[in-house]
């Protein structure tokens, strides 16, 4: 594992690499007592050339220096933090996985060790990165989940540090997604946002692990050449905007991307969804396909979503491993984005995102 230490008189140490294991702490560490931590979530993937690599871990480094600043932990530089993951990946590098669809997870954190009471800036932080060979996040594997739609609890608040990968944003949500799984049989917690006393107008924000998309087919009308009028299907890949209480998350960012370079055939919006329209939306039908995206997990179909009253709003493009094609014999939006991206991930496809490490 990766450990390096910073102090406020001193700066930072040598970063070192050290056998895994555990870490001394003193008791009064702020991480201990007011969730002075932050966290970042990537992978390594064996390509099919042999190679190890990341998948845009710039992107990362990035968002683990945000959350750090949020939380006035120590600044470090990015590219010299990358360089060390992937040093510390080749030490490691017999732990890479090979077999289909198995990674390296990555886990840099940073937290707050100064060994004194109260709320106020650290005058140390640990830098710390440990790995750990993984295979698929849900035990469905891709086949499609439930999630239980919330509009009781809420993740995260306008204001807050929603859009940080905070420590603090992700403890709370154990107890409904416990709760959503024994009242629901159902995987993870999707959030709604209240705009007001009328639930139906809450909106969408994310899982407790993924980021969440929405596929809707909006019939639009075409006049032709001759004066006459067609109806046409138009698909329409919504995804809740990033307003602060939701993480820019690196896999949101890269399907969004790709949608808008290779899928000519969808629009692509970063707008609300409130219950009201997905309620709607499934109700007549339009809505075809639902799928959360992260580090962890890629792109998870979704093949039901419960209500807070116990309904089940079923997504037949979900039954399965989110079917590879719609019933207009369209390529379907969550099977198209996920093979592209492991072709990506795994080398198959060559592209700047792909980063070897050796």
């Amino acid at each position: 594992m990766f450990m390096a230490k910073h102090s406020t008189s001193s700066g930072w140490d040598t970063p070192r690499i050290i056998p895994f294991g555990p870490i001394e702490l003193h008791p009064a560490a702020q991480v201990l007592h007011y969730g002075m931590t932050c966290f970042e979530g990537m992978k390594a993937y064996l390509g099919v050339d042999g190679r190890g690599r990341l998948f845009r871990p710039e992107m990362n480094m990035a968002r683990l220096q945000r959350s750090a600043q949020r939380l006035m932990l120590a600044d470090f530089d990015t590219k010299e933090l990358q360089q060390c993951i992937m040093e510390l990946l080749r030490v490691d590098r017999a732990w890479l996985p090979t077999r289909p669809g198995h990674s390296m997870y990555i886990r840099p954190f940073m937290f707050g060790s100064d060994g004194a009471l109260g709320v106020h800036r650290s005058n140390q932080s640990t830098l710390m990165v440990i790995l750990s060979p993984v295979g698929p996040y849900f035990k469905s594997g891709v086949d499609a989940v439930r999630l239980y739609l919330d509009i009781v609890n809420v993740r995260a608040w306008p204001g807050g540090a929603g859009q940080h990968k905070v420590g603090g944003n992700y403890a709370p949500t154990v107890q409904p997604q416990m709760s959503a799984m024994q009242q629901h049989n159902c995987s993870q917690v999707m959030y709604a946002l209240p705009q007001g006393p009328d639930p139906s107008q809450a909106v969408i924000s994310e899982c407790g692990a993924m980021n969440m998309f929405f596929v809707f087919n909006r019939l639009h009308q075409t006049r032709t050449s001759t004066g006459g009028i067609i109806t046409c299907d138009e698909y329409e890949v919504v995804t809740p905007p990033l307003d602060g209480t939701i993480l820019p998350g690196v896999t949101r960012d890269s399907i969004v991307q790709l949608l808008k370079e290779r899928r000519p055939d969808v629009l692509v919006s970063e707008r609300p969804v409130t219950v009201e329209e997905l309620y709607s939306a499934h109700q007549q039908g339009k809505l075809l396909e639902v799928f959360g995206s992260g580090t962890a997990c890629v792109v998870q179909p979704v093949g039901c979503i419960v209500t807070s009253e116990g309904k089940e709003l079923r997504l037949a493009a979900g039954e399965t491993e989110s079917s590879s094609r719609s019933d207009s014999g369209r390529p379907g939006v969550a099977g198209w984005v996920r093979q592209l991206l492991q072709d990506i991930q795994y080398g198959r496809e060559e592209h700047p995102w792909s980063v070897p490490f050796e």
